[in-house]
């Protein structure tokens, strides 16, 4: 039986991982990649240390039009035996709370590594090989680069999305998907800063704060999340809001919906709590002004823009509690981490392969998935390549 013959659009996270297990399946396997060299947005992952994985894993880390579909997928290759795998190829992994790096806490090890292995598994890799479009064939598929046409048995994409600033960074996959059917969402920012209206920009640009983030759509309550918040002269940014951002661009770009973020200064006490202790500092400080009593919670420069000078505690305490922001849109795609939307996962079967071109997969930030901060981002796109890989060597499920 003659080899099988695997073209991976993408050297990527996804893109490596399907190569590898594409060719521990037996295929002969070709990765064609636009920029001179191969994972470089992994490398920029996680500010350079490259978060692998999380040891917290429940569907809601996985988010999409369909989590169940991503979850199952996920399932298949979960945060354990990514762990095994990068163990098993020479990684010594590092333990944060449940996040999970490599012990040199550099990108540039996991991909050294992941390159490694797919040279000696007979992998070849073609750089500077920009796809212009794909089509089937009664033979298979023909790929089609800027400087020639790859013929192929299987084609996965995993080309990635359009977030970040890291060159190569394109929506290509939704331009493959057009070419052959394949139903999408457009790419919009996820894991981003989030743009807001109001005259506190100007004032608290530059501060951070121990806050809460509250996501509010269409006047309803849709999550909480808490840690270090980030004041922009634009807005919002940091952890908590990177984790809200998909939500709130999907809704006010997409469904049009009114948003906003209720931000909480003080979120390890509550209100009433709260109220008691600055009453108590009164009593015990009565020639303090309601301002100066904040002195000591609340960073200085916050306390005169949320603290009027005739404020009174209950007043002041109210304030700070609950800051409504209206959101009016996210920073550009450039200052994203990831996209949301990209192939709709209604078109594809449980390996990633399209209902519509049976032979063609897509992977990683192609898809319809984007995770939450702490290594979820880079767990999909571990499983998504193996899931792919996998499955299209095997013309079934792995």
């Amino acid at each position: 039986m003659p080899q099988k013959e695997i073209l991976i659009i993408g050297a990527g996270a996804s893109g490596l991982m399907a190569a590898i297990w594409a060719a521990k399946g037996g295929a002969h396997v070709t990765v064609l990649e636009g920029n001179d060299k191969p994972g470089r947005k992994l490398l920029a992952s996680g500010n350079g240390k490259c978060n692998l994985t999380n040891l917290t894993q429940n569907p809601s880390c996985y988010r999409g039009t369909d989590p169940q579909f991503l979850w199952e997928i996920v399932r298949q290759f979960n945060a354990d035996r990514t762990i095994a795998f990068f163990t098993g190829l020479g990684l010594y992994p590092k333990n944060r709370d449940g996040w999970i790096y490599p012990c040199t806490e550099q990108a540039e090890t996991v991909l050294k590594l992941l390159l490694l292995e797919a040279e000696h598994l007979g992998v070849r890799m073609k750089t500077r090989e920009f796809v212009l479009a794909v089509r089937q064939t009664d033979q298979g598929f023909i790929t089609q680069t800027n400087t020639w046409n790859y013929s192929s048995d299987a084609v996965i994409v995993a080309c990635g999305s359009p977030a970040s600033a890291v060159r190569g960074s394109s929506d290509t996959a939704l331009k493959i998907a057009e070419q052959t059917g394949q139903p999408y969402l457009p790419f919009m920012p996820a894991l981003v800063p989030l743009h807001v209206r109001g005259n506190y920009a100007q004032k608290w640009a530059g501060i951070r704060v121990q806050g809460a983030v509250t996501l509010i759509i269409d006047g309803c309550e849709i999550m909480r999340e808490e840690g270090n918040v980030q004041l922009g002269d634009y807005g919002i940014s940091g952890i908590p809001v990177f984790q809200i951002s998909r939500f709130a661009v999907r809704a006010a770009r997409e469904n049009q919906k009114p948003v906003q973020v209720i931000l909480d200064l003080v979120p390890h006490l509550d209100e009433q709590e709260l109220l008691n202790r600055m009453e108590m500092q009164a009593r015990t400080n009565p020639w303090k002004t309601v301002r100066q009593l904040f002195t000591g919670l609340l960073p200085e420069p916050l306390i005169p823009v949320f603290i009027s000078k005739k404020a009174k505690i209950e007043e002041a305490v109210k304030g700070i509690k609950a800051i409504p922001l209206t959101v009016t849109d996210a920073a550009s795609g450039r200052y994203a981490q990831v996209s949301s939307g990209g192939i709709a996962t209604s078109g594809l079967d449980d390996h990633l392969q399209s209902k519509i071109v049976p032979g063609l997969y897509f992977t990683g930030e192609a898809v319809d998935a984007d995770g939450a901060c702490g290594g979820y981002n880079l767990q999909w796109a571990w499983s998504s390549g193996y899931v792919a890989g996998s499955s299209a060597a095997a013309g079934s499920a792995p």
